[in-house]
């Protein structure tokens, strides 16, 4: 049983699940698909007994009797729900890139057998008809995935050596499994992943996540048994305790070939975590590409795949020379949705980038240099908002992680909830719109959040542009005195030319709100916000923005 006991609950039956194919029937069986030999139902049986169910494509005839590197697709979505189905429009997916069989967010079977692989899609403990009750992540899940890793590796047809693929969820198994170091498993791909449940997923600077956090709990409720109730769990736990470190992820201890992919545009829940899981990781042989696009669009590009490709064949089959050549970083900075450059660097952040303060200054504007005489401005925290400009006087690179310090005070209230947006701001007065989520094209350059009462924070673990808050106590506002908070803004990477500007807002709600129903988007609707906010700057409140130029 894993160290912290979370709340659970029944589970709903496999077969009601909505926006999901009929449920497959039960037991294992092989069947011929054209090209293709499939396993369904394969029994995986785990160390303490329980038994999952995988289903294993690999190319039919001899092609898939022997020798076959395998692709490991974990997720809780069902292994029967498949991608041609579920990709909104908006998401910019040509379906003419998947085939019928493609897992949501996972590797397409009928592209890879082509290539000499097979392709294992598990439905994992306590979840669809597979044994037992689901754990959401923690160190059940991590030591099933491993126990999975070395059934798939000892099959007849296999070479023994195992890779992992996929976006979101498919990623974040990744940095839970490879910790634990299974002998077969030679190779990551995290593809667009969070790797801290608590500031990544469900409270971001303190503020409970409200939107993406319950719909993803519903997705994981169907099963023969018992899952855990992250929403639940999640609103048990507002402060970071024992429940938030059973899900903490040793990224130090990966030493596995990787792949990282991250992007700009996932603000509020996988571009974070990501560049940390590649900074953070211990691989000796890893790659990181930064992109600014949807980010299923870019999974399933074919130029993507054909990178995917190239990396697997490099550590699963046989070594050459193209995947050794590559720059270790490579990321897009943006002009505007759908326009960036590409760039390479030798390492994350980027060693070249230089930290400047602008400071926030009378007239809603920034400067290089603090303003002599303290002024101040207000808003309505239910309602209104403050925003502060600096215009570039040459063309400038921003890239890496940013952060805002504030002096702030409530003035009716004994705390506060701060959303924080960058924009950027053509010479003609324009926002300028970039690619947000995997549907949008009017976002923000990037996004920060935090609960006042949480600013307190841990000097050893926090870097220039990234602030880091243990988050384990409050620390209430008193008698209206202006305290000082360090906002952490995500990363991002964003040009600027000559007579732009970068723009700060400032206020108690998201600033970023819309996502059609269901959609996978973040919300923060239960603030503590009363009355008016009071920004204070200059003299001796050094509130400032904190900006990695790269020359």
């Amino acid at each position: 049983m894993p160290s912290f006991q979370p709340i659970m609950r029944p589970g709903v039956d496999p077969h009601t699940a909505p926006n999901k194919p009929p449920l497959p029937p039960e037991g294992y069986r092989q069947e011929r698909l054209g090209d293709l030999m499939v396993d369904r139902n394969l029994p995986v049986p785990l160390r303490d007994g329980v038994v999952i169910f995988a289903d294993v494509y690999r190319p039919a005839g001899q092609l898939g009797e022997q020798d076959l590197p395998t692709l490991l697709s974990w997720s809780p979505y069902g292994k029967h729900g498949q991608s041609n189905q579920v990709f909104w429009p908006a998401s910019g997916v040509n379906p003419e890139w998947l085939s019928p069989l493609t897992p949501f967010e996972g590797p397409d079977p009928a592209f890879w057998c082509a290539y000499g692989y097979a392709v294992a899609v598990v439905d994992p403990r306590g979840t669809w008809r597979s044994g037992g009750d689901f754990h959401h992540n923690g160190e059940i899940e991590g030591k099933d995935c491993f126990d999975t890793i070395e059934f798939l590796a000892d099959q007849p047809w296999s070479n023994g050596a195992v890779g992992m693929t996929g976006v979101s969820y498919l990623a974040c198994i990744q940095y839970l499994v490879a910790p634990l170091n299974p002998p077969s498993l030679k190779a990551l791909n995290p593809w667009e992943g969070f790797s801290d449940w608590y500031r990544e997923f469900a409270m971001h600077g303190g503020i409970p996540e409200t939107g993406f956090v319950p719909r993803a709990s519903e997705t994981i409720q169907y099963s023969l048994n018992q899952t855990e109730d992250t929403w639940a769990n999640v609103q048990a736990h507002p402060l970071y305790d024992d429940y938030w470190a059973s899900k903490e992820l040793p990224l130090e201890e990966i030493t596995q070939p990787a792949f990282f992919v991250a992007s700009w545009s996932d603000h509020g829940l996988h571009t974070r975590g990501t560049l940390e899981a590649y900074r953070r990781s211990a691989s000796t042989q890893k790659w990181l590409e930064v992109h600014g696009q949807k980010k299923w669009a870019h999974y399933y590009l074919p130029e993507s795949r054909a990178r995917r490709r190239a990396f697997f064949d490099h550590f699963l089959k046989t070594p050459g020379q193209a995947v050794p050549a590559w720059p270790k970083v490579q990321y897009e900075v943006r002009n505007k949705a759908g326009d960036a450059a590409v760039k390479t660097a030798s390492d994350w952040p980027l060693p070249n980038a230089e930290y400047r303060r602008l400071f926030l200054s009378t007239g809603e504007t920034m400067s290089l240099a603090p303003a002599d005489e303290p002024g101040e401005i207000s808003y309505d925290s239910a309602s209104g908002h403050a925003s502060f400009d600096f215009e570039f006087d040459r063309d400038v690179e921003l890239t890496g992680s940013m952060s805002l310090k504030l002096w702030v005070e409530a003035p009716e209230a004994d705390d506060m909830d701060l959303f924080v947006a960058l924009e950027k701001i053509t010479a003609d007065g324009e926002k300028t719109g970039f690619t947000f989520y995997a549907f949008f094209e009017d976002g923000p350059v990037a996004l920060g959040w935090l609960r006042a009462s949480h600013r307190a924070l841990d000097p050893a673990r926090s870097m220039p542009g990234r602030p880091f808050h243990p988050h384990t106590h409050e620390e209430k506002l008193t008698d209206g005195k202006p305290v000082s908070v360090d906002i952490e803004i995500w990363p991002s990477s964003t040009h600027f030319q000559k007579g732009e500007r970068l723009r700060v807002i400032v206020q108690g709600r998201d600033i970023y709100d819309k996502g059609l129903p269901r959609l996978p988007f973040a919300r923060h609707e239960n603030t503590v916000n009363k009355g008016r906010h009071v920004i204070r700057f200059g003299g001796d409140y050094d509130s400032h923005l904190l900006a990695p130029f790269v020359e």
